[in-house]
């Protein structure tokens, strides 16, 4: 009896050891600026304690806080939770106590963090798990649940991660949209209650809103100073990002899946692994946010981002619909006089027995429409080799028309509900990813065109609908709510099998327009198409909200027709090029549509780009002037040596007396260098108030502090203006 008691004894004294131990432990993710601190209470939560500005080691002293590191439903004190389940037994409540945790560098500058939590009585495990960019003050978030229960778990809230705040105030910038007028932005301070910005629309999930926003603490956000937190989702399905004060001005940040109607049934052993959120901070305003996830993204979230994109001429605006070899050829040819590097042949060149002759058949049926090419798709790559440019193609081949081949094979291969009439959206249906011989299907149209065609360097892969009728002729009827999930999954095997197969061809981004922009889907792109608005002054504004987190470097702008196909807008040649050539330049409007004049303005245009493109695409991007407070907006890039930057500046509003004046203050200059200053992209023969500054040198700190200085007076004007160290 004796020995008995003393054996319990041992047990009680080693458990009450390990939670001291517990109590007294720290768990830091850090960057170089950046930190995320948790600590672990006496009742062995774990609690976040801190995020912000690097206190380095000073965090081993930050107050423990009563604030859960991943609330759950049943035992945690929120509104709303990051973990709801359902365990076998019937219980709803889930209360998660720390176990371990562990830290090791992954690759140069990244260190990966895993805190692993355990229910107090049942064997379900929870791991958060880190990756904290070094240089690039980028944190990623995401959770790992699994469970060895007798039976399945219900998940019906799993979120990717969870912040806490407290501050006096909370300002929101989110963004949001539709199609043709994509990433507007606005600012709202939060009050009490919860702010939601989600998707359940499954795919092309950023159709109406974007899994991103800055958090303005304390005070609105700025430019360039105040503390500002940033994050994005990378996930290319429906989203919830959740922003929650609670009755004692609190502020409860969780996001990750939009799990409405998306329980999930987590089986005995399964591992579910939620998208990783990616947060930045500074305390020196949105700029640096910007920059941070701009620099994180060209190493580790955008394929081959170290590499300089290509220019294109595209021929949607100049035929649509309807082409043949002649035409094409001409526009080839076309292309390579223009300066352009490739050639992308858009929408329409399939189909046999449905033609795509518009949108309304042939999607599904991947083979050429020899009626149009009869020589097929190599003859025009053939044609684009002479030429001495690149060849791409467009496909969508996660959709089909119900006039097509493959649905009269297939029905049982789209996503729908039995019983239910089929509701089309652009006279489609989307192909049901959760089946892995659609996943077989849908790579083999990516993969059979390449192989085929094997000069193919570039393809446009496009996505034009969301999910309605929500139902898979693949899943259980027990597990149809996992088709948002599935969904997805299939989506990224057949993205890695491509790429796998197909690392050199460069891949864009495609999804009617913003549709499909994050960084789970990016990491597989070169770059992006946000719009198909592409009348320049929309874009300025579609194009200002976009790189608050996505690099110029992938974002594919082109100059178009004017009057502008989607808005009738009329602006002129120079504007034009002027704003497609602040991101990655491309071009629809047809040489054979120009005069001599605009024929000759373009090329030298292009030719000029060249001569700056790398500052673009590899530079860090200064916002000046904002489109949404002035009728002047301005914004430049630097490289990273600071020996060069070009400066872009638009004119929205006709001003009649005196002009626009406004001061252009440069930013992340070399306050002691000398910098010469040369007008780009100038139209011929047209006096401009610019000259007086043509050819003159000022120091950085001049630039920085007094500005540049010169009026603007006509809607559309437009300037580049490149600076040079001496």
């Amino acid at each position: 009896m004796t020995r008995n008691i003393a054996f319990l004894l041992s047990i009680i004294l080693a458990f009450s050891a390990i939670a001291v131990r517990a109590a007294e432990k720290t768990v830091t993710i850090s960057t170089k600026d950046i930190q995320l601190v948790y600590k672990v209470d006496k009742g062995n939560k774990l609690r976040q304690c801190y995020f912000g500005e690097s206190i380095n080691d000073n965090a081993q002293h930050v107050q423990v806080t009563k604030h859960d590191a991943y609330p759950t439903f049943g035992t945690s004190y929120v509104n709303e939770p990051a973990l709801r389940a359902v365990h076998a037994d019937g219980n709803t409540s889930t209360e998660l106590v720390y176990v371990s945790h562990k830290t090791e560098q992954t690759g140069d500058g990244i260190e990966h963090t895993e805190i692993e939590l355990r229910d107090s009585y049942f064997p379900f495990d929870v791991t958060l798990c880190f990756n904290a960019y070094y240089k690039e003050n980028v944190i990623e978030a995401w959770t790992v649940i699994k469970h060895s229960e007798k039976k399945p778990v219900m998940l019906y809230n799993y979120a990717s991660s969870h912040l806490f705040f407290q501050e006096k105030k909370y300002f929101l910038t989110q963004f949001y949209g539709e199609w043709a007028d994509e990433m507007h932005m606005t600012e709202m301070q939060l009050t009490r209650g919860i702010k939601s910005l989600e998707s359940k629309l499954g795919v092309r999930s950023n159709q109406h809103a974007h899994a991103c926003f800055f958090l303005g603490l304390d005070a609105p956000a700025q430019e360039d100073a105040g503390r500002v937190v940033g994050g994005t989702l990378a996930w290319p399905g429906s989203f919830n990002l959740t922003f929650d004060v609670d009755n004692l001005d609190n502020l409860h940040v969780i996001c990750g899946i939009n799990s409405f109607a998306g329980q999930y049934q987590l089986a005995k052993g399964e591992v579910f692994e939620t998208p990783k959120m990616l947060y930045s901070y500074s305390s020196n305003g949105t700029g640096d946010v910007t920059r941070n996830f701009h620099r994180w993204a060209k190493k580790y979230g955008i394929w081959r981002g170290d590499r300089t994109r290509t220019t294109l001429l595209n021929n949607w605006e100049a035929t649509y619909f309807n082409f043949n070899e002649e035409i094409l050829s001409k526009i080839i040819g076309d292309a390579a006089d223009m300066g352009f590097e490739l050639f992308l042949l858009d929408d329409g060149w399939f189909g046999e027995k449905y033609p795509r002759n518009n949108d309304d058949a042939g999607l599904g049926d991947w083979m050429v429409n020899r009626k149009k090419l009869p020589n097929g798709i190599g003859y025009l790559v053939e044609e684009a080799t002479r030429n001495g440019i690149k060849f791409g193609i467009w496909l969508e081949p996660e959709m089909v028309n119900p006039r097509s081949e493959l649905y009269e094979k297939h029905p049982d291969w789209v996503i729908t509900q039995p019983n239910r009439e089929i509701d089309l959206s652009r006279n489609q249906l989307i192909l049901d990813l959760c089946n892995p011989k659609v996943q077989d299907y849908v790579f083999s149209v990516v993969d059979n065109t390449l192989k085929e065609n094997p000069g193919i360097a570039y393809v446009k892969w496009d996505c034009n609908r969301f999910v309605t009728n929500s139902g898979s002729f693949f899943l259980s009827a027990d597990k149809q709510s996992h088709l948002w999930i599935e969904y997805v999954r299939g989506l990224y095997s057949v993205f890695e099998r491509v790429r796998a197969n197909h690392p050199e061809v460069s891949i864009m981004l495609c999804s009617g327009g913003g549709g499909r922009i994050d960084y789970a889907s990016l990491r597989y792109f070169d770059e992006f198409w946000i719009s198909d608005n592409t009348d320049a002054y929309n874009r300025i504004f579609i194009q200002w909200g976009t790189t608050q987190f996505f690099p110029a470097m992938a974002l594919a702008s082109h100059v178009s027709t004017s009057p502008n196909h989607q808005t009738g807008r009329i602006t002129p040649l120079k504007f034009r090029f002027d704003v497609a050539m602040s991101a990655k330049l491309g071009m629809d409007v047809q040489p054979m549509n120009m005069t001599p004049e605009e024929k000759e303005f373009s090329k030298n245009a292009i030719k000029e780009y060249y001569t700056f493109r790398e500052i673009v695409q590899h530079g860090d991007l200064y916002r000046l002037l904002s489109p949404y407070t002035n009728p002047r907006t301005a914004m430049m890039y630097v490289s990273e040596d600071q020996n060069d930057a070009v400066v872009f500046t638009y004119l929205l509003e006709k001003v009649i007396n005196g002009g626009n004046n406004q001061v252009l203050y440069l930013k992340g200059l070399d306050p002691n260098k000398t910098y010469r200053l040369n007008e780009l992209n100038k139209e011929p023969n047209k006096w401009s108030w610019f000259n007086n500054l043509e050819g003159k040198s000022f120091t950085g700190e001049y630039l920085m502090k007094y500005g540049i200085r010169f009026p603007m007076y006509n809607q559309f004007e437009s300037k580049i203006i490149r600076l040079t160290a001496e």
